[in-house]
């Protein structure tokens, strides 16, 4: 698992300590009261063979800029590690020729950050990564949990350690403790969907699979296309899909997760039960 999370300058000497009686700006959980809109992150995954995934990334999360300017980031897959590069910044300040150049692989998953829970750090940037049962998990989230501190006091309890302020990690090690309990990583992200409340779209992969997840209420908007004829992407909005050549293929329901993988693409109803409700803000 290799990662290259680059400060800003305004970014370099801010610590992201968790330590909550430090009044210096940290990466420890915050309560956002102001008065601003807070509708939504941008999030992309493709699963490519034999395709330059990084850039194809780089270009979905340029379409979906509007959703997030604090941070960007991509985490692609080459079958052996996961290796993450993410910044502070609009995502042609993150990334240029060079960087993408580093990350290589057959499948990626990104995020543009507009910040919901958790303050504008670097800490905070996403995609979040984190080890499980099964190996390394990159999640990229667009949404807001209700019942965050619970998990997170929860999952706390259980041992684990947090490094940002975010729902985002706090869904991702959830879904990692929930891994130790169940035979599979589908099963563990049911069991993790049934403790999870709020609105989410989320974007996750592994070594060899990418998976893409509605919230039982479909707050957030999560559709999917198909690139060249033969491989899948998975977007916000299907705006990113048209920047890249894709088509688009259907959304994805709410409370449904699809898998996309070198052998096919499923998709599983996770939820009990459904009450489609999107967004209004996603009409603007």
């Amino acid at each position: 698992m290799k990662t290259n999370s680059a400060p800003t300058p305004n970014e370099a000497n801010t610590p992201c300590w968790d330590d909550p009686s430090v009044s210096t700006p940290s990466c420890t959980p915050t309560d956002d009261n102001d008065d601003a809109v807070r509708d939504g992150c941008g999030i992309f995954g493709v699963y490519a063979a034999h395709e330059d995934v990084a850039r194809i990334a780089f270009f979905g999360l340029f379409a979906l800029q509007h959703r997030g300017q604090e941070s960007a980031g991509i985490a692609v897959t080459d079958g052996q590690e996961i290796s993450l590069d993410r910044g502070m910044g609009l995502v042609s300040q993150v990334f240029d020729e060079e960087s993408l150049g580093r990350l290589h692989g057959f499948a990626a998953v990104g995020h543009n950050r507009y910040s919901t829970t958790g303050s504008s750090l670097l800490c905070n940037a996403q995609p979040v990564l984190v080890e499980t049962k099964f190996g390394p998990l990159a999640l990229a989230h667009n949404g807001n949990l209700i019942n965050t501190a619970i998990l997170r006091r929860e999952l706390e309890a259980y041992g684990a350690t947090f490094e940002s302020s975010t729902d985002s990690e706090v869904m991702a090690r959830l879904i990692a403790y929930e891994t130790h309990n169940h035979p599979t990583l589908i099963d563990a992200i049911r069991a993790a969907m049934k403790r999870m409340k709020g609105a989410y779209s989320v974007v996750m992969m592994t070594k060899d699979t990418i998976y893409g997840l509605r919230d039982p209420w479909g707050i957030r908007p999560l559709c999917l296309g198909r690139l060249n004829g033969e491989h899948h992407v998975l977007a916000s909005e299907p705006c990113a899909l048209g920047v890249i050549g894709a088509n688009f293929l259907q959304e994805i329901s709410a409370g449904e997760l699809v898998v996309i993988n070198a052998d096919s693409v499923q998709f599983h109803m996770l939820a009990d039960e459904t009450r489609p409700s999107l967004c209004m803000f996603e009409f603007i």
